[in-house]
């Protein structure tokens, strides 16, 4: 897997998202040759991008942005052995997380690093819109935080 970060200069905070990342990926069976873009991003951006893309006019803290349906990515009919595929982009508002880790108190990196996953998610097809499926993702959430040792 290759991940792209951009405007994320914290390497450590990248070393840890890789780990999480690649733990989604084994508890997803996900295969191995795809790629995957993070965007860290400010308040006026994140505004604008959910303006533009879900037509909702508030800040938010993170978007996802799939380039394959669900059904492409676990088939692996859109994924050639040979070929590293971007399965989409990310995009993390910075001080939004800031604000929510203070508010739940807990670090930075710790939201950083769920945002990044909860997105990750997202472009892997996981969805939180019917409550069984929140369900569903919730719980892989939390089991892929747990076994990467991300603290709450």
């Amino acid at each position: 897997m290759i991940i792209n970060f951009n405007n994320l200069g914290d390497e450590i905070l990248k070393q840890k998202i890789t780990q999480i990342f690649c733990i989604a990926q084994q508890q997803t069976n996900t295969k191995n040759n795809i790629s995957v873009n993070i965007t860290i991003v400010g308040k006026e951006k994140i505004k604008q991008l959910n303006e533009e893309f879900r037509n909702i006019d508030k800040i938010t803290d993170v978007l996802s942005f799939p380039l394959l349906e669900n059904y492409e990515l676990k088939s692996g009919e859109m994924l050639d052995e040979n070929i590293c595929t971007d399965i989409g982009d990310i995009v993390i508002c910075k001080s939004r997380a800031i604000e929510q880790a203070k508010e739940y108190n807990h670090s930075t990196q710790r939201e950083i690093c769920f945002l990044a996953l909860h997105g990750f998610l997202h472009v892997l097809g996981y969805d939180h819109i019917k409550k069984e499926d929140e369900v569903i993702m919730f719980d892989l959430q939390d089991k892929i935080l747990k076994k990467a040792q991300v603290e709450r």
